[in-house]
């Protein structure tokens, strides 16, 4: 805390609450700058700062001491345009970055100097604090794959349905919550929107955590609009508790290592690039042979590209090694069309097989006998109606999800394989028990289910011979 010259009654404990209690509207998002709070609430404070002080203190005093706290800050040479709180939940997760999780924390710092500069670029365009790009820090290191138990995906850490309604896609083919910059702008506007409704960046940011159902329920509960005085009643997660203080933590040691006891680290450098917009389906490899580097670098550049392939169903933009573009056009144009699409040859025995079209066929039918849509099948062969199908015909298919793991359990006195089944559109917890030979009950103990509501691509463990 700085210290104050107005020491009589600061002493006393009166400034601080005043402070706490103005956090939230005294800082301007746009502007990074502090707004006076309401008259009336002031001079509430006034009294009691006045009546518990020694001396006669002005309205000026109070407000010019409060300004000085929650102003956009400098703190140990660093500058932060989110308000910064140093109690003993922000101390605590200091510390416990500083030792219990040090090498991990390490780890998101040498992350963050690959993702960091594109991120703040994307929140100052909105308009935003741009030291919320510790929110991505703590939720995923920075890990574009990164992937949780709730199955919320990438740096941003997206379920999928929130994911959807801020513009990402998510499908077979593609998933854009991975994509370090997409993922991005829709967090900066998922943010904006929570700002909008609460007025202030810790409830914000918990409700980024929580939800924002859950934070004002928790307000309207407690009648109490100040996040820390919100933090000690009984209404949010413990998790959502302490997110604020992770958060501010996070800032303070990204922004000042050293001090820290984090040295020497050696950041990644700034995620660079050039962007080809390429036809639908066109193969990764290809991509990387005339970008004049390796699959796994245009991986990286394209975490969000699920299948080797661009999705076949639209062009899309894909990102290659800086500099690259204009070798890249040069050789791409002179390859063969289907050398553009050797993913599909190659990856049949993978993420793909081939079916030839039999007497009596129909997409339907082949839909359904292998566990896939129409629309899936149409989109991937490139067929726009149904009498297209020829007898002879070698249709591509996508398998379906479901992959064994090594690991063997032992249910109801006898061994079996552990089985993921990704759920699939259309897809109940009885069909999904049905096609194992297993119960309802047994599904919903392995995954700890509570209800038989389940989302499509969610991940079911299960056991069967």
């Amino acid at each position: 805390m700085i210290k104050s010259p107005i020491m009589t009654w600061r002493s006393v404990g009166i400034v601080l609450p005043l402070i706490l209690f103005f956090s939230c509207s005294l800082y301007d998002r746009k502007t990074s700058q502090v707004t006076k709070p309401p008259e009336e609430a002031v001079n509430v404070f006034i009294k009691e700062a006045q009546a518990a002080s020694d001396q006669t203190v002005s309205k000026e005093e109070i407000l010019a001491e409060t300004l000085r706290e929650e102003a956009p800050m400098e703190m140990e040479g660093a500058s932060f345009d989110i308000p910064i709180v140093i109690n003993d939940r922000v101390q605590y997760f200091i510390t416990f970055f500083q030792t219990v999780v040090r090498d991990r924390f390490a780890q998101w710092l040498k992350r963050s100097g690959r993702y960091i500069p594109i991120m703040r670029e994307v929140l100052r365009e909105y308009g935003l604090p741009e030291d919320l790009v510790y929110l991505a820090m703590i939720e995923s290191g920075f890990n574009p794959t990164a992937r949780s138990y709730r199955q919320a995906v990438g740096p941003w850490q997206f379920i999928e349905g929130t994911a959807r309604k801020y513009g990402l896609r998510v499908d077979w083919w593609v998933d854009e919550r991975r994509d370090p910059i997409k993922s991005t702008i829709a967090a900066a506007r998922y943010l904006k929107d929570l700002y909008d409704q609460f007025q202030c960046w810790y409830l914000a940011a918990a409700s980024y955590n929580a939800g924002e159902g859950a934070v004002s329920r928790a307000m309207r509960r407690y009648q109490v609009e100040d996040y820390w005085q919100l933090i000690e009643y009984p209404g949010l997660k413990q998790e959502t508790k302490e997110y604020v203080p992770k958060m501010i933590a996070a800032a303070l040691i990204a922004k000042n290592p050293e001090k820290y006891g984090f040295k020497d680290i050696e950041y990644d450098p700034p995620l660079e690039w050039d962007e080809v917009v390429l036809p639908p389906g066109t193969s990764l490899e290809a991509v990387a042979l005339c970008s004049q580097t390796s699959l796994e670098e245009i991986k990286n550049l394209n975490p969000h590209l699920l299948r080797q392939s661009t999705p076949p169903d639209t062009s899309y933009p894909v990102r290659i090694p800086k500099g690259k573009e204009a070798v890249f056009w040069e050789c791409f144009l002179a390859l063969p069309v289907p050398k553009r699409q050797l993913m599909f040859v190659k990856a049949r025995g993978n993420h793909l097989k081939k079916y030839k079209v039999q007497k009596g066929d129909t997409l339907f039918r082949i839909a359904k006998s292998f566990g896939v849509s129409v629309r899936e099948l149409k989109t991937l062969n490139h067929i726009k109606n149904d009498s297209q199908l020829r007898i002879g015909q070698e249709l591509f298919i996508p398998e379906k999800e479901r992959f064994e793991a090594k690991a063997i359990s032992f249910t109801k006195g006898r061994a079996n394989k552990r089985v993921v089944h990704v759920v699939k559109e259309g897809e109940t917890l009885w069909r999904i028990a049905k096609s194992y030979g297993v119960s309802v009950e047994d599904l919903k103990r392995w995954n700890k289910l509570e209800g038989k509501t389940i989302r499509p691509h969610e991940r079911l463990l299960i056991y069967t011979d």
